[in-house]
């Protein structure tokens, strides 16, 4: 498992890296995270999805005025740098800005590191899966502390540690604890719609 991004093969990957390189200053200057860019054609439609995070060392979610103040600014870098290409300068656009929910896989260290503390699922390549809480993130796996199988309506109880190698993990996810669930941030989202002639007006999705 790797820290690099690995971008979803896309008939725009050339144009989402280059949109990547173009707003990452901006969103890092919000102390924010990059997590990816999409773009979704539908006939002269154009949309822009872009993701943002947290630092991986905080907890928490991006609030909706974070997401609103960084999708003006976005945008403003997007119209100031129209290549002629999926972004033409007479072309509208949607402009999308969201932050992961808990639904995100878990596919890199840094996701991993920002979902210390909570309970996750991972499945795993060889031997049985792991439920349980994510206690440690290392270079090269995390430890996981299993619930252990309880009859119903009885707390159940923690076993040994778990430690698993990246290379042992197909695939994880965070469970959603509905007792602690203002642990669990919710996905932020703000649209926007624009062109060379009107004003970028911010709605709430």
């Amino acid at each position: 498992m790797s820290e690099a991004r690995q971008a979803p093969s896309s008939p725009f990957e050339a144009e989402e890296a280059r949109l990547v390189a173009l707003l990452e200053p901006t969103v890092e200057a919000h102390h924010l995270f990059l997590e990816g860019v999409s773009i979704k054609v539908a006939g002269a439609h154009r949309t822009l999805h872009v993701v943002v995070d947290l630092p991986e060392e905080e907890t928490g979610g991006v609030s909706l005025d974070v997401i609103a103040a960084i999708s003006r600014e976005l945008s403003g870098v997007l119209d100031q740098n129209r290549d002629g290409g999926v972004f033409a300068a007479n072309q509208a656009y949607d402009l999308e800005v969201s932050s992961p929910g808990v639904s995100r896989p878990l596919t890199e260290p840094r996701h991993w590191r920002r979902a210390r503390g909570h309970v996750v699922k991972v499945n795993v390549i060889q031997g049985e899966n792991v439920t349980g809480r994510l206690v440690e993130v290392a270079d090269d796996g995390v430890t996981v502390v299993p619930d252990l199988p309880a009859a119903k309506g009885v707390k159940p109880k923690q076993g040994d540690p778990v430690r698993l190698g990246f290379e042992q993990i197909r695939s994880g996810k965070v469970e959603v604890e509905f007792t602690r669930v203002e642990a669990v941030p919710d996905a932020a989202f703000e649209s926007f719609e624009s062109d060379t002639d009107t004003d970028v007006d911010a709605e709430e999705a």
